[in-house]
């Protein structure tokens, strides 16, 4: 089942109500997904490496890793706890630095590396985790969410969405990959280090790894047509855009809206419903197999 939301905000002036609005888009996707839920906001930010941690066990010492880092790197770390999350800035390579953590914390996960990136995730009501990391109070240009029911795993932070392997890049994904194990070995030989079984993971990390290598975002999406089998909507974000995209069959429901002001899309459309001027809006269903995207430095949407 799952739900997903994404919303691009092309007006800045609504940039103080982003994660209010997609606190809204996210409770209407709760009957979709009410095991767990998690969300990606971009937002401003300093030159210095961001990445958001999660607790396994919820008793990590923050001040352990803070120091092992900052030994073994010879880099600043600053490290704030937010319940069993913690966001960590460093002046080190974020790369360096999330490489560290898995192959030093096993009680650690990464959930996102970047310099506007931040995502939280958790086990329960998707509207009570949105509560919990504030998601109504806090600002950005752009969010992705996603609500869960685990139809084929345990119930888990680490089976929850968004993935992120990539600096600022993350993905929610509705469906599955069939594909996965092989992808995921060939991604590894390549460098990309994982710390999930889950197939969306494996799909983030193939974008990560794709635009590594100089792929634009819909350069790479073109080739996730290719090398991704299964069935799937994905919601992409980077830091400078959004990006949506369905399989060549498209039998996970998506639709998408449009205003002057924004771009929106989600599972449904009651989860688009709620925002200011829709209206207004051109409202339609995603074709199958064709990239939509936008991004903050054009704000035009590419096909």
């Amino acid at each position: 089942m799952c739900g997903i939301v994404g919303l691009f905000l092309k007006n800045k002036a609504l940039e103080p109500e982003l994660g209010k609005l997609t606190a809204l888009m996210l409770h209407e996707m709760c009957d979709r997904g009410p095991d767990s839920a998690g969300f990606a906001i971009y937002g401003g930010g300093d030159e210095r490496a961001k990445l958001v941690l999660l607790s396994k066990t919820g008793e990590t010492d923050w001040n352990a890793i803070r120091d092992g880092l900052g030994a073994s790197l010879l880099a600043d770390i600053e490290i704030e706890k937010l319940r069993d999350h913690a966001i960590l800035r460093t002046s080190a390579d974020g790369r360096k630095v999330r490489a560290w953590i898995i192959e030093n914390c096993d009680d650690v996960t990464v959930l996102s590396l970047g310099t506007s990136i931040e995502v939280f995730k958790g086990v329960g009501d998707p509207d009570q985790m949105a509560v919990d990391f504030g998601l109504a109070g806090r600002s950005g240009t752009h969010a992705i969410a996603h609500t869960r029911m685990a139809t084929e795993s345990a119930i888990t932070t680490a089976g929850s969405h968004p993935f992120s392997t990539g600096s600022d890049t993350c993905l929610v994904h509705n469906g599955s990959l069939s594909n996965h194990n092989n992808l995921r070995e060939v991604l590894a030989a390549h460098g990309e280090r994982f710390q999930t079984e889950n197939d969306s993971e494996v799909a983030a990390a193939y974008l990560a790894h794709r635009m590594s290598e100089g792929d634009t975002l819909n350069e790479a999406l073109e080739s996730a047509l290719r090398d991704l089998d299964g069935f799937y909507t994905f919601a992409i974000g980077t830091k400078d855009g959004f990006a949506v995209l369905r399989d060549p069959i498209a039998c996970k429901p998506a639709v998408i809206a449009e205003t002057d002001d924004w771009v929106a899309m989600a599972s449904e459309f009651r989860a688009i419903a709620p925002l200011p001027g829709v209206e207004n809006a051109k409202i339609w269903e995603p074709e199958p197999a064709r990239i939509y995207s936008w991004s903050h430095a054009s704000q035009e949407r590419a096909a």
